[in-house]
């Protein structure tokens, strides 16, 4: 069997963490004063999606959007605490090309609403895809996105949707609930991840999503892909900052 290819679809951004010695008080205000000791880089959002992917040894394409958006946290070097998070550019341009994609195994739609795809784009990939379809999107669910395979969300996110998912009770077999230190819920079982000291939780969804669909397309098993997926969620949250597995 060759390499798994997969179709990402999503807004991307730079993730920037800037570490900080911070020893005192502002004089001035009830703030930290931050002292810049380093500084780190890495491709985030959709783009953090096809960085798992690759390190899962899957062949990835993507669509995303050519504005640079960027989110930089300010981290207090000691303690791994993020202290502030500053976003530029947080929004970019629709997407404006064809929705015909084939010769791939998957297609993952990684949403974060920043504007690069409406509901009806992302309705109109799923509809002209002859493949497997997951969406992670931070928009309400509803009808547009009944025919897609399996959605991840988060549990806040979950808690947003409740009456969308009631009003639509055909999406309720399609959720894979992540329940941070919980672990992860699909079709009311809850899948457990062991305890271990978080120092980042930033991209982690990404990454569990990445692990979940290689698995399912390796398996064809959800049940064993979300154990996997927990797996490689646990390794990232153990690391500095938005890692890959």
């Amino acid at each position: 069997m060759g390499k798994i290819n997969i179709l990402v679809i999503g807004d991307s951004c730079i993730d920037e963490f800037i570490y900080c010695d911070i020893e005192r008080i502002c004089p001035e205000a009830p703030v930290p004063v931050l002292k810049p000791i380093r500084k780190k880089q890495n491709p985030g959002m959709a783009l953090n999606v096809v960085e798992n992917l690759k390190s899962l040894d899957a062949k990835i394409d993507i669509i995303t959007n050519k504005d640079v958006i960027k989110k930089t946290r300010y981290v207090d070097a000691r303690s791994g605490q993020m202290v502030l998070r500053v976003d530029k550019n947080d929004s970019c341009k629709r997407y404006k090309g064809s929705y015909i994609t084939s010769n791939y195994d998957a297609i993952i739609i990684s949403d974060y609403c920043k504007g690069f795809l409406t509901k009806n784009d992302i309705k109109n990939f799923i509809e002209n895809s002859k493949c497997l379809t997951f969406l992670d999107t931070k928009k309400q669910l509803g009808e547009w996105c009944s025919r897609v395979n399996f959605i991840k969300i988060n549990e806040f996110e979950y808690q947003n949707n409740i009456k969308n998912i009631s009003n639509n009770p055909d999406l309720k077999n399609k959720l894979i609930i992540t329940r941070g230190s919980k672990g992860c819920e699909y079709k009311d079982k809850l899948y457990p991840v062991p305890k271990v000291s978080i120092k980042d939780v930033s991209g982690a969804g990404d990454t569990f999503l990445s692990g979940l669909v290689v698995k399912y397309l390796e398996t064809n098993n959800i049940k064993k892909s979300i154990k996997f997926a927990n797996e490689c969620s646990t390794i990232v949250v153990q690391k500095s900052g938005v890692a890959i597995i």
